[in-house]
Formats: C-alpha cells, structure tokens, sequence
C-alpha cells in the first residue's frame, strides 16, 4: 500500500513539474510578444440564455500558474516522507491537488463568478486541510479560518450583485470605468474588502498564524502561492481602481500597519511556525502597501519572489519539526546546525533572501520597492512603517538564527536529529536554488527595458544600514532574553498586547464570532422558537389537539354520556328548526 501512495505522489509531482515549465516558456513568449489570449467556452446554449466559462491568458496569469505548480510539485515530493506515517496520505494529496485547482480557476478568470468559485474553493479546501490532525486546536484554528474568509466571500458575492447593472461580470471589460464611475467605485471597495479578508490585512489578520494547526507542507503551499497571495493577485487585477485617492490611501495605511504588527508580534513568538507565519503576514503588507501606490508590477515581482523563500522557510522548519519529535518552540532548539548541516544552511539562506540580502532572491524586489517608496510622494508616517517594518523583519530573523542554530542544544541528550531525509532535502535544495537565482531571474524577465532609480548616497545606503541595524538589535535582543535575564517580564503589558498582535485574536473570537453568534442563538430562541412558536404553528397544534381529546372523550366513555349528548344533539337541532319555520 505504501508504495502505491509513493507513486501516487512521484505521478503528481513529475505531471505537475511538467506543466509548471511548459507554462514558464509560454509565459515568457507571451511577454516579449506581449500577447494577450480570451477564451470563452460555451458549457450551454439553451433557446436565448448560454451559459459562457471565459479564461483570460496574460504573461502574469501563465508566469504565476507556472510558480504555484512548481511550489505544489515540491510540496507533494517533499509530503512523500513528511507524511508516510499518515494512513490517509492519499486524500491529504488529493486535497492538495484540489488546493492547487482552486487557484489556478482563480489566477485564470477575467469574470467574477469563476473568480467567486476559485475563490470558495480556496476556503473550503483550507478548511478541510487546517482541520486535517483532528484536535481540538485544528477545529478552533479552522473555524476562525472559515468564518474570517467567510467576510471576503459575502464582499465579492455583493459585487457580483452590483455588476448586474452592468449587463457582464466580465470586469476586465471595465476596469477603465473603476476610476470615474461611482457603482464602480462600490464594485472596488467591496473587492479590495475581499482581498483584505484573504491576504489577512488588519483587522482579519488573527486566522493567518491560527492556520499554523495545517500540517508543514500546507503551510509551505498557503503562505508562499495560494491562498494568502489570492488577495493580493486580485487587487493586482484590479489595480486601476487604487488610481482613487481615498482608496489607496486607506489601503496604505492598513497594509503598513499590518507589516508594522506582525514585525513587531514575531520579535516576542517562540513558536517556529507562528513566526514564519508573521512574517508571511508582513511580506503582505508590503505587497498591499506598494500596490495601494500604483506599482502592481513591484508588487507582482516581490508576490514572485517571496513564494520561493517562503515556502523554502517553512519546508526547512517542517524538516526541523519533524526531527524534534514535532516540537515547535525554538527555546528547546539550539546548535541544530551541527546535528542537521543541510537542512540549517537552506534555512538561513531562505532567512538572508526573507532579509533582502544583496543578490538573494528578496534583494531585488525588496531593494526596488524601498527605493521606490524613498522617490515617491509619501508622508513621514509610511516612510517610517516601510522601513522599521524592514528592520524588524531582519531583526526576527536573526533572532530565530540565534535561538535555533548557534548556543547549546536545549533538548533531550538523546535525540534523532540528522539530514537522511532524502526526499525531503531534494525538495528543500531545489527551493534553495530558485531563491538564489530566482529574483535575478525575474528582474531581467519583467523588466526588459532599463530604468535607474538615481538616489543621493545616504539614502541609497539606508535600506543596508536598516537591516544591519536590525540584525543587532535582533542577536541583542536574544542575547538579553537568553541566560534568565528575560528583560520582556518587566514590560509584561507591552509584551503582552505586541505578543498578541495587538488582541485581534480575542477581538476575532469574542467580537466577531463568539458575540453575534450568541445574538443569533438568543434571537433564535425568542423569536422562531419562542413567539412565533407560541402564537404560529405550536398553538394552532395545541388547539387542535385539545379539541380531539375532548372528542375522544365523549366518544370513548361510558353509554350513559353518550346517550346524554345524544339527547343534547337532538334538542339543539329541534329548537333551531322551530326557530326556521
């Protein structure tokens, strides 16, 4: 049995590699040639009503399809020996793989409703995987997932309703209009809604690290390709609408505090996955934030870039994970890299790419953005949030490096830790590979004309002196909270309020689905079962049950009663007929 699920993956994992390279070169012939291809499918035609499936093919829809199905071919090779122990691997790679559908139906679609089922399909599928180990802490993580993306779901199914007015849902036939028209206008807000609610933006942003409950190799998918950049993708689609003022502003605003929080909450988590997780969440702010400025190539690039290293980072915890016997906590870590040498060298060099080190794959998008930021028209607010958000990323990143890798190891004496896993390495070198050439790569592929972004010197050099800034700040920080001076006790509120990332886990649990919940129970309870009950259908079926007892009284009784009304019956008819004639 078990060979026929390892062949079951290797089948998916050649099959989806070979589409991934085919659509690669398709999209780069695509690009020079800048081609554009529409495809509408007719599914029925009945009497006058057809019901049309259309597919929109650009060199961004085919580029990003090439990545997602490279990353999932990884992730499935890489779930070949991450999950053999599991008895059910074969669904769990059949999930995966309906994962992946979703998003491509949504990558593909120029029409919202095709868009609507992408879209759900990424829900309930993230569902069904966050739920996968059946604990208690799957089902909770789970359920503020769905009930989170649920928000995005009601947004898009409203601007669907709004597009009627339209006569299509095909918007890519009106993006022209977002910017002048005010039912569009509505249309862009409640699809920037929708993207804030996927791409898990302030205040929806407590579900992202909650969906850490995934097994490793979802996660690795989710936080570098799929479901999280979905958002992302969609206000690229949608771009022309961020031309408004008062829209991209507040998006600005949002996603820089968004990066900003979960900079700062990943400097106070101990859990290996939470804080890869945070720093998914911060990357999309980034996104968002330069997107909401109008460069949505920038965006795409880094969008690009980010899905390599990050899904690097988290199969390389997931490699950790597994070996620790599925402990999480980086304070029981410690000198890993003598005991897992391959393993911690991919780690850090996914670390040194999430950092922007120069010529590793973050460099070249992160670079460009922070210099784009410094040419642009932005206020001292959200100059500060895009580069204190970049010092805190390389600052938690070292911290990790410090916790896991470097000191004395924390755990027991007797551990199995080693590199011997085979399959999973190939898959973490390959990813290692694409995050030190992939952002070269992608840099000369989209960007085939030369522009020089001319800096003073001092500016020029402040995004390397933030990082280094950051990275001594992050071994300072570690090296205090290390040998029992744990400086963050004695700041227990701010430690506290920044851990939890700023409370929205309680605000999401207590105010947005615990309280309305328990309204709907109360209403339920007073009005359908209790009101309406009483006065509707429970009363009618009480006055009619009491009429039949009484009948089956008289009718059940003794001969006595009976004849007496008879008798009664007799009278009764003969008055009302001499009261007739």
């Amino acid at each position: 049995m078990v060979n026929n699920l390892i062949n079951y993956c290797k089948i998916s994992f050649y099959f989806l590699i070979f589409i991934s390279l085919n659509l690669f070169f398709m999209s780069m012939k695509f690009m020079l040639k800048d081609l554009v291809y529409f495809i509408e499918w007719e599914i029925v035609s009945l009497q006058s009503m057809s019901i049309v499936m259309t597919f929109l093919f650009d060199w961004m829809s085919l580029l990003f399809m090439s990545f997602v199905l490279l990353i999932s071919s990884l992730v499935i090779f890489y779930s070949n020996q991450y999950m053999e122990e599991d008895y059910n691997v074969n669904r769990f790679i059949l999930l995966v793989l309906m994962f992946v559908f979703s998003m491509m139906m949504l990558i593909i679609s120029p029409n919202l409703i095709s868009i609507l089922l992408g879209w759900d399909g990424l829900g309930l599928v993230s569902y069904c995987l966050v739920i996968y180990f059946q604990n208690i802490k799957s089902y909770n993580a789970g359920m503020i997932t769905a009930l989170s993306n649920r928000v995005g779901d009601v947004a898009l199914l409203l601007a669907i309703a709004w597009m009627l007015n339209y006569g299509s849902w095909n918007y890519i036939f009106y993006l022209d209009l977002m910017s002048k028209n005010f039912e569009m206008m509505i249309i862009g807000g409640l699809v920037m809604l929708a993207a804030m609610t996927k791409s898990a933006q302030i205040p929806f942003s407590s579900w992202l690290p909650a969906a850490m409950a995934a097994p490793t190799p979802v996660s690795a998918l989710v936080h570098s390709s799929t479901l999280v950049t979905a958002g992302v993708y969609l206000l690229i689609r949608f771009n022309i609408l961020l031309m408004d003022w008062w829209m991209s502003q507040f998006l600005l605003l949002i996603s820089g505090l968004t990066m900003f929080m979960a900079g700062l909450g990943a400097n106070f988590e101990f859990d290996l996955k939470k804080i890869i997780a945070l720093s998914t969440l911060s990357q999309l702010g980034l996104m968002m934030s330069i997107l909401s400025m109008g460069f949505y190539k920038l965006a795409f690039f880094h969008l690009l870039t980010h899905a390599l290293f990050k899904a690097l980072l988290f199969m390389c915890a997931g490699s950790i994970i597994h070996n620790m016997k599925n402990s999480q906590d980086i304070r029981v870590m410690g000198n890993l890299m003598m005991s897992m040498p391959l393993t911690c060298t991919c780690f850090n060099v996914a670390n040194l790419a999430l950092c922007g080190m120069p010529f590793l794959a973050g460099f070249y998008s992160k670079d460009m953005i922070l210099e784009m930021v410094m040419l642009s028209y932005v206020n001292i607010f959200s100059f500060f949030l895009f580069f204190f958000s970049t010092g805190l990323t390389v600052c938690y990143s070292f911290r990790l490096v410090y916790y896991s890798m470097t000191g004395d190891f924390n755990s027991n004496s007797l551990h199995p830790l080693n590199d011997k896993g085979w399959t999973m390495i190939f898959s973490i070198f390959f990813l290692m590979i694409m995050a030190i050439i992939g952002g070269s790569m992608l840099n000369w592929l989209m960007f085939l004309s030369s522009g020089m972004i001319c800096l003073p010197l001092m500016l020029k050099l402040l995004t390397l002196f933030v990082c280094i800034l950051g990275a001594f700040f992050g071994y300072l920080i570690s090296n205090v909270s290390l040998f029992f001076m744990n400086k963050s006790m004695n700041f227990y509120n701010f430690s506290n309020f920044v851990g939890s990332m700023w409370f929205m886990p309680m605000i999401s649990t207590l105010g947005i689905i615990n309280y309305p919940l328990k309204l709907g129970l109360y209403s339920y309870k007073s009005f359908d079962q209790g009101w309406s009950e009483y006065f509707g259908g429970q009363m009618l079926y009480n006055q009619l049950k009491n009429y039949s007892l009484y009948l089956q009284e008289f009718q059940s009784n003794s001969l006595k009663i009976y004849l007496l009304s008879c008798m009664l019956w007799f009278i009764i008819l003969l008055m009302m007929m001499i009261l007739i004639n």
